[in-house]
């Protein structure tokens, strides 16, 4: 089966978990109507084959990115802009303006994706008070979402089909969830974790440049 059909079953597929701690909610984009579309037209056309993709794994989606056009770390200007027609507001989503920063360096979609894959630990988008929350923001929530976090990483390895001899994390306090996971079920033979691209483009945007540059010499290293 094609990479891209294995990921859209995954996620049209994941559930959604028991109400949550702390007035969190989650929702997923992937059964909604207009991002399954974008999604399954974006699936179709750049993560052909059945190869496996090595993983750059974020927290949980964002509303305004992957929560409008289903696809990670990508919002309604970038998908534009890699083919994908929308008439999806264009605020930009932070995160999304750095990745296609390393994509467009990483010689562009085409190339990018057929050798990487852009997913999150727990790929359901998580809000509280409508806005954005992420899955370690309270204890509570870590502990309420836990087995659905291990069942997901878990499932994207073996179900998607990602590459295994490495991993790349994204976010500092993310990775820490990552390599326990990683500990308890041996999934990846090296992890690289980055400072996340929200982070870099909040903190640091100044030193885009080099920090898009860091992100690419990492991934040369352990491309396919």
């Amino acid at each position: 089966m094609p990479f891209a059909d294995r990921l859209l079953r995954f996620l049209t597929e994941f559930p959604l978990p028991p109400p949550l701690p702390d007035g969190v909610t989650a929702f997923s984009p992937y059964q909604e109507p207009e991002p399954r579309e974008l999604l399954t037209q974006f699936a179709r056309r750049y993560y052909t084959g059945e190869q496996p993709r090595v993983a750059l794994l974020g927290i949980n989606p964002g509303r305004l990115g992957n929560g409008r056009t289903g696809v990670a770390f990508t919002d309604p200007a970038a998908l534009a802009a890699w083919g994908i027609p929308n008439n999806l507001p264009r605020r930009r989503e932070p995160s999304s303006e750095f990745m296609q920063a390393v994509v467009v360096a990483m010689g562009g979609p085409v190339a990018f994706y057929q050798q990487f894959f852009l997913g999150s630990l727990y790929p359901l988008v998580l809000l509280q008070n409508g806005r954005n929350y992420n899955f370690y923001d309270s204890p509570a929530v870590t502990r309420a979402l836990w087995p659905s976090i291990r069942d997901a990483v878990g499932r994207q390895v073996t179900e998607i089909g990602l590459a295994r001899h490495a991993a790349v994390c994204l976010g500092r306090r993310n990775g820490q969830y990552l390599q326990r996971l990683n500990e308890e079920l041996q999934l990846f033979d090296q992890l690289h974790i980055l400072d996340h691209p929200r982070f870099l483009m909040q903190y640091k945007r100044r030193e885009l440049a080099a920090n898009v540059a860091r992100y690419v010499d990492v991934l040369e290293s352990i491309k396919n």
